[in-house]
């Protein structure tokens, strides 16, 4: 069976909302990530996942919704680029751009609304929230025409809210933006949630990522780094969101293209910082992500969404030919002139050839008996030599002699020239490193009229080719009273026609 590749095409950039909403509509499982989430000690927030329109395309909107006292207004654009902002507080530089925007009014205490602007599109979708949330949201999308409204209630379709408060029994809950969290703190909050070791450990790797580029930025050791972006809530949820939803695709690849950023300066608690944002530039540094520069004004690759990259990166080349599985698109919410999502794509190679590094060892022999070399070649194919074969020779004084060749994994070396130097003459082993290109094969067994065979089915692009195994051509010529060559025919014409699709 053919491995799977995640592409993650980040023209429009990267963040950690957008990595989820692109996941989830892949194929990834909400149940499964609902429960995950639900299972950490954490609270202050609430999710929504809904379908929203960018730039025309359907997309899926991962939306962490933070309770008012730890709301950090990351999608105010006038705020986040310099101009003037009226709210009263920001404990937080930048959070993953995966909330929501939104105004407040100074007396607004039981309600929170929210307005979101998309570029250009004319479509909305305004929502109604019943009262366990009480949070109102105006979306309107650019060029769309679709307009869409949805009251939500318990049962809601396209949207959840898991909501969790100061009351909640998690042991580790009382941690609010205010506080700020060390990695230690963070992986105790992953340690205590119901997710499986490989989701688990792929978001310890994400936020050590981050912790070490900030600890690069801020001239400070990785453990005395106290996050503020990612320290949050909604940081935090989005991370770990992000890792269960990998390990529920699981992929066998995973390839990232060069990641799009911006141009400009974007505020933080510190002030106006350039983009790309310092943590962004270390984590790209550090890693060897590769970035490339739009003549866009903002920041389109956040620090979470780099280090999710970074985590998840095995590569950065496509296969030359592919087939595409399942596509999936993650709307990001900050208003910018690009598409605005982020692509993600599972994949299935065609070209079946694979290129392996492999050994080959050589030595010549000319004082041994041919029943030791005999020997040796059985034990070299025991311990699982990849091939093994002797050449004649002329060495020195004109002696006649023999080539010893072994072809072997970089790991087999110790066993075979132990076996080697056990069983031959030789005083010493030439190794060559070299390079096969190695086609797919699987071994079926068919039925024949004359009995069972073993049939070899290698694969080369679209093409398969079939090679019955020499042990049952043998053994159904005798018994069939045919020669060899007719028989091998017969085999191979009968697994063509069976085992063809």
């Amino acid at each position: 069976m053919n491995q799977t590749i995640l592409y993650l095409e980040c023209n429009s950039g990267i963040s950690g909302d957008m990595t989820v909403g692109a996941l989830l509509d892949l194929g990834a499982d909400r149940q499964v990530l609902e429960a995950g989430l639900a299972s950490l000690p954490l609270d202050g927030y609430s999710i929504q996942i809904s379908e929203v329109f960018k730039s025309g395309l359907r997309a899926c909107d991962f939306n962490v919704i933070l309770t008012p006292e730890l709301d950090n207004h990351d999608h105010d654009m006038a705020y986040l680029h310099g101009e003037a902002h009226t709210h009263s507080t920001h404990q937080q530089h930048y959070k993953e751009s995966g909330d929501a925007s939104h105004t407040h009014d100074q007396a607004e205490n039981a309600a929170h609304h929210s307005i979101h602007s998309h570029g250009n599109d004319t479509a909305c979708c305004s929502h109604t929230h019943d009262s366990d949330s009480d949070h109102h949201h105006s979306h309107s999308h650019g060029n769309d025409t679709t307009c869409c409204s949805h009251t939500h209630g318990s049962d809601a379709d396209y949207h959840h809210s898991h909501s969790h408060s100061k009351g909640d029994t998690h042991p580790a809950h009382g941690h609010h933006h205010h506080t700020a969290r060390n990695l230690q703190d963070i992986i105790t909050i992953l340690n205590q949630g119901a997710i499986t070791e490989n989701a688990r450990s792929l978001a310890i790797r994400i936020f050590t990522i981050l912790a070490e580029a900030e600890a690069s930025v801020h001239g400070k050791p990785v453990d005395q780094v106290h996050f503020h972006e990612v320290g949050a809530v909604d940081s935090i949820v989005d991370i770990a969101a992000a890792a269960i939803c990998i390990d529920n695709l699981h992929p066998d690849q995973v390839i990232v293209s060069a990641l799009s950023d911006g141009t400009g300066q974007i505020r933080c608690q510190h002030g106006l910082i350039p983009v790309p944002v310092p943590a962004v530039s270390a984590i790209a540094a550090a890693q060897k992500l590769t970035l490339k520069i739009r003549p866009v004004e903002g920041e389109l690759v956040t620090p979470t969404g780099a280090a999710i990259a970074a985590a998840l990166r095995t590569g950065e080349e496509l296969p030359d030919e592919f087939r595409i599985l399942r596509t999936g698109l993650g709307a990001g919410k900050r208003d910018y002139p690009t598409t605005g999502v982020l692509r993600a794509m599972l994949l299935e190679p065609v070209t079946q050839q694979r290129e392996h590094s492999i050994l080959m060892l050589q030595t010549n022999i000319d004082d041994c008996t041919g029943e030791a070399l005999s020997f040796t070649l059985e034990q070299l194919m025991n311990a699982g030599a990849l091939d093994v074969y002797y050449t004649p020779v002329y060495m020195k004084k004109n002696r006649p002699a023999w080539l010893l060749t072994v072809l072997c994994t970089h790991e087999q070396r110790p066993c075979m020239e132990h076996i080697i130097f056990r069983n031959t003459t030789t005083i010493g082993i030439r190794a060559l490193e070299v390079n096969r290109t190695r086609l797919d094969r699987e071994i079926h067994t068919i039925e024949t009229p004359w009995g069972m065979a073993d049939v070899k089915c290698c694969t080369w692009k679209d093409e398969t080719y079939f090679y019955p195994e020499n042990d049952s051509v043998s053994r159904l010529a005798k018994q069939a009273d045919v020669g060899f060559t007719e028989m091998y025919h017969k085999v191979q014409e009968i697994a063509q026609r069976l085992l063809s699709e």
